[in-house]
């Protein structure tokens, strides 16, 4: 009966424990909003606490690593940015999958750049910290008329 015990109380401690690391969907998109604040502000050092430095980002100008993205930052005069429809998806304790839509104004390289844009991310836990390892996002098209 004892072993019955223990084993059912380890199970309980052990969901316990992973419940409370894995993050809820306020706290991701709280991360994820961080990031692109950091990076509407230019603030190098904050954006750079909260991507890996293995970070890679697909868009549709080309694939970039950490050092381009932050190279980006510096050709983007953003004034605002907002999030709707943020999914989260936990395919392991470590491994967060985010989804949304964000609207954006504002310019990159002196050209307009605001829109509707479908974006994605993948954060990962290392050392106890959530970091970017991935990011993309597309300008959304309205559909050819038929």
């Amino acid at each position: 009966m004892k072993k019955y015990i223990t084993y059912a109380m380890t199970a309980l401690f052990a969901t316990i424990a992973v419940s409370i690391a894995a993050p809820d969907k306020d706290a991701m998109m709280a991360k994820e909003k961080a990031a692109w604040q950091a990076f509407k502000d230019k603030k190098s050092d904050e954006f750079k606490k909260l991507l890996s430095a293995d970070f890679m980002g697909v868009y549709s100008d080309g694939v970039q690593t950490l050092q381009k993205e932050l190279d980006t930052m510096q050709k983007w005069d953003m004034k605002s940015f907002s999030f709707s429809d943020f999914n989260l998806v936990m395919p392991d304790a470590d491994t967060a999958v985010v989804t949304y839509k964000v609207t954006i104004e504002g310019t990159s390289e002196g050209k307009d750049a605001s829109g509707n844009y479908n974006a994605g991310s993948v954060w990962h836990m290392k050392n106890g910290e959530w970091r970017a390892v991935f990011h993309t996002n597309a300008k959304e098209e309205k559909p050819a008329s038929q």
